[in-house]
């Protein structure tokens, strides 16, 4: 459990200029990687199932370098607790940021929508690239540590980034209207729900996937300009952030057909450099068999069969 003596330590660390932490992230990669093999089996089955037209010596390569940058992307979470802003400019490229600012000149707030792909934690800072009178509102699950709670609310705040709790979206999106403040919300969507959220399955890397749908249905409700956010890592230490437009008209489309782009945009991106996407969460533990076998859907909710529970 971190402790307030570690939040402070990693701090210090946080000093440290990127080439250090780097060659820190580089011993790191050896312990993780060969010595206590995080996860390897996971990301093994991952990467085998999700590209199975790859010979095993690619998913071999593709392996090391996702634990590379894995280390790295760590080091780099924690260097936003005192990254300079002129650093951070340097270092992060925002691109079709005006598209944004058009829909709040226009009187449209808007949502972006993105994966776990490249380093997220650096997407707290895309409002470098707004006036700073629009508000980014960062939409995540609080974690249970309260001191982790602390440090992670605290980067993702350092440069005008707002952390908003999943369940106090709305709360703060009424808060920020009322107040006459444009905001662009920002949705990761592709993580794996529970159970009892489980109300769509798409194809995704090679997987019929189990996804959240409630971060559609507020964008819909609040009638938002939906984006999808593609990033990209040139080299170490830099990286880019480009919008891409899915709708104006969240109202307009067929329900899920938001959900459906994003993840045939995202499954791309991840397809031109997949070393960058989390392979150590284990994604694809829920099936739609056995979801069919367990539970039943009434009335749009989802309900364990008879002598069937949940785990």
């Amino acid at each position: 459990m971190l402790t307030k003596a570690t939040i402070a330590f990693f701090r210090l660390l946080s000093r440290l200029p990127l080439r250090a932490l780097y060659a820190i992230s580089d011993f790191e990669y050896f312990i993780l990687y060969y010595v206590f093999r995080y996860r390897r089996g996971i990301v093994r089955k991952n990467l085998t199932t999700s590209f199975p037209e790859k010979p095993l010596k690619e998913i071999k390569q593709i392996e090391r370098k996702f634990y590379r940058w894995f280390c790295d992307y760590f080091f780099e979470a924690v260097k936003l607790l005192t990254i300079s802003r002129e650093e951070l400019e340097r270092r992060f490229t925002i691109t079709n940021s005006d598209e944004i600012e058009a829909c709040f000149k226009e009187g449209q707030n808007a949502a972006a929508i993105l994966g776990h792909y490249c380093n997220w934690e650096w997407l707290c800072c895309v409002g470098i690239g707004l006036p700073e009178t629009r508000k980014v509102g960062l939409v995540y699950k609080p974690l249970n540590n309260t001191a982790f709670e602390k440090m992670f609310r605290e980067l993702r705040s350092h440069v005008g980034g707002v952390p908003v709790p999943k369940n106090e979206i709305l709360r703060y999106r009424i808060n920020f209207k009322n107040e006459g403040i444009m905001t662009l919300f920002g949705y990761v969507s592709d993580q794996g729900p529970k159970w009892e959220n489980i109300h769509l399955w798409l194809p995704f890397l090679n997987h019929e996937t189990a996804v959240f749908t409630g971060g559609e249905r507020i964008m819909k409700k609040m009638n938002d300009a939906v984006f999808y956010i593609e990033m990209s890592r040139p080299k170490r230490g830099y990286y880019t952030c480009t919008y891409h437009l899915i709708t104006k008209e969240p109202n307009s489309l067929p329900e899920h057909e938001i959900l459906r782009r994003f993840f045939k945009m995202l499954e791309q991106t991840i397809r031109n450099q997949p070393e960058y996407y989390l392979w150590t969460h284990n994604r694809w533990k829920r099936t739609r068999e056995e979801f069919e076998r367990r539970f039943e859907v009434v009335n749009g909710k989802v309900r364990p069969r008879k002598n069937e529970h949940t785990d």
